[in-house]
């Protein structure tokens, strides 16, 4: 398999004849900061399945219907809070027929496509889902915006609930087969940056787990390396130092 890390929390997945894109946007479409990274052109009857966790501006662009102009075996996958009328699509220039290539889906739900790319939703603690995919023998989750975001000052109300929810939606995957996850790792969260991070690695098997929402700011990865004590969980943790970065993953 090989994976592109795009920017943000946009990921490719290549899996045999098949390519994955997670949480794309265009890398202008965040005021006061620009995203460089660019997804790699396929042949046009490449099997490409693009999913989107929410939509929020830093998870979703629109933009990524016009991909159906070149790709003749293209899939979406959006949470439901993307959901656009047909009227919302005939005024920004799209065929109404592309409606056909999007599935909605919201949280707690289990889709299949072309019979053997399988999704299961989790609710997450911000806006829409995250995802756990199925395909080709391997197994991915994507988690969007389902993080610990507990916030400095916050208060002990608001964080005790979000600490609940976040581990009630990671419990699920704890007996699940991942091999590839995409976390939030997000510095914004100062002290709180890692708490998330921890409980997924400590609560599930996934076999490389690729910190992600980072903002452009990377360096809390190998300050997070540098503190973990066990070295069976710092071993699993992908570094991440630049947009466009590939990885090529052994066999799942």
């Amino acid at each position: 398999m090989k994976v592109i890390f795009v920017h943000h929390s946009c990921f490719v997945v290549e899996v045999d004849e098949k390519v994955l894109v997670f949480d794309w946007f265009a890398g202008d479409r965040i005021d006061g900061m620009i995203f460089h990274g660019e997804i790699p052109t396929y042949e046009p009857d490449t099997p490409l399945y693009v999913f989107a966790s929410h939509k929020h501006r830093d998870h979703f662009d629109m933009d990524v219907l016009k991909w159906a102009d070149y790709y003749t075996n293209i899939h979406y996958i959006f949470s439901k809070d993307c959901k656009m009328s047909p009227n919302f699509l005939k005024k920004h220039g799209f065929s109404t027929d592309i409606r056909e290539k999007i599935l909605y889906v919201g949280p707690m739900e289990k889709h299949s496509i072309d019979g053997n790319v399988h999704i299961e939703t989790l609710r997450s603690t911000d806006a829409g889902v995250a995802f756990y995919v199925e395909t080709n023998g391997a197994s991915f989750f994507h988690a969007g915006d389902l993080g610990d975001w507990r916030m400095q000052g916050a208060g002990d109300l608001i964080n005790g609930k979000m600490r609940r929810e976040y581990t009630a939606q990671i419990r699920k995957m704890e007996h699940k087969n991942i091999n590839l996850a995409f976390v939030p790792m997000d510095p914004r969260l100062l002290d709180n940056q890692f708490l998330g991070f921890d409980y997924f690695l400590e609560h599930t098997g996934a076999e490389y787990v690729f910190p992600m929402h980072m903002w452009q700011d990377y360096s809390g990865i190998r300050v997070y390396l540098r503190c973990q004590m066990n070295q069976r969980i710092a071993d699993r943790v992908v570094e991440i130092s630049h947009e466009n970065q590939v990885f090529e993953i052994g066999e799942a």
